[in-house]
């Protein structure tokens, strides 16, 4: 038996997934609860230390054996101290998590943005396990992203680094406001909202497409239409992958990584979006600062946040 336990918890608006991980990263036991969003702050974290607490009892484990616990959440907060400026997704504004939370556990607690976390999960045991430098974006309802060096999270001057989908890539002439108050961001396109809102637009101009036929067009949708052959539905993606694959080109000439890993929900998509993000990397990265590197899907899937989240007290 391991002698020390690492504890993860993935704080989202909905529910609360805890898990119990030895030093290499293998995720060892999982429990998940209800978040409790709509009690206030107080609430979640006292439901935090009491999943936790029940994670470990469930466990082969003694509490002894539990040398940290991170929790990796959506919002903009001050990593070292612990502190959440803003999270709108739970409604807080200005909650000491670190310190409540090592009042209510008694052990040593360490935060990180929700996308840095899920990284560093990929980073430690995931896809990209063994490799020092890695750059993770992920692409859901947004995209976010994390980048590792050294094995460990950058953050940057004020924990903004990997801030990926707010990339200024698309053209003036084709840019479209961003939630975050910028023009052309990454996120406006290959994030699911933007492939969703260009597949309506294109519906809306009467385009000739299979996806006007589809009530409620998601992004699963879109790249099952560009499997099928449906022009437009193609053009969509490769205008995601396009973007996807210059932000990368430049990230290459900045960071170096060896490796790109691509989760989220869009990543699902398969190798019709891989080849294309593959092959726009290839025409726009630098020669010199791609030889070597590959962009692959993320492993992890729902588990890389807690798994991240657990090796904050490793590798952070």
């Amino acid at each position: 038996m391991v002698e020390k336990v690492y504890v993860g918890v993935d704080l989202g608006g909905t529910a609360i997934k805890v898990g119990l991980c030895d030093e290499f990263g293998k995720l060892l036991q999982t429990y998940e609860g209800p978040t409790g969003t709509e009690h206030g702050a107080d609430v979640v974290l006292e439901n935090i230390a009491q999943y936790v607490r029940k994670l470990v009892a469930d466990s082969p484990y003694e509490w002894e054996q539990v040398a940290g616990i991170g929790a990796g959440i959506a919002g903009f907060m001050d990593i070292p101290e612990g502190f959440i400026k803003l999270s709108p997704n739970l409604g807080w504004r200005n909650v000491p998590v670190k310190k409540i939370l090592e009042e209510k556990l008694g052990k040593t607690v360490k935060i990180d943005n929700d996308a840095n976390v899920a990284a560093l999960g990929e980073a430690w045991s995931g896809a990209g396990a063994g490799l020092p430098n890695v750059v993770c974006y992920t692409l859901g309802t947004g995209v976010g992203g994390g980048i590792i060096i050294n094995g460990k999270i950058f953050q940057g001057y004020k924990g903004m680094a990997g801030e990926l989908g707010h990339m200024s890539v698309v053209p003036d002439l084709e840019a479209i406001n961003c939630n975050c108050g910028l023009k052309g961001c990454l996120e406006t396109v290959s994030s699911a909202t933007g492939i969703i809102r260009m597949a309506k637009e294109a519906v809306e101009r009467g385009e000739h497409t299979s996806l006007a036929l589809v009530e409620n067009i998601m992004a699963k949708e879109v790249f099952e239409a560009a499997d099928s052959g449906d022009e437009v539905a193609l053009r969509i993606v490769n205008r995601a992958a396009l973007y996807l694959g210059k932000s990368m080109a430049a990230v290459s000439v900045v960071l170096n990584p060896q490796r790109f890993i691509v989760g989220g929900g869009v990543s699902k998509a398969g190798d019709i979006l891989f080849d294309a993000i593959r092959k726009y990397f290839n025409e726009y990265a630098q020669e010199s600062a791609k030889e070597g590197v590959d962009i692959v899907p993320a492993i992890l899937g729902n588990d890389a946040g807690v798994v991240g989240a657990a090796g904050l007290n490793l590798r952070s």
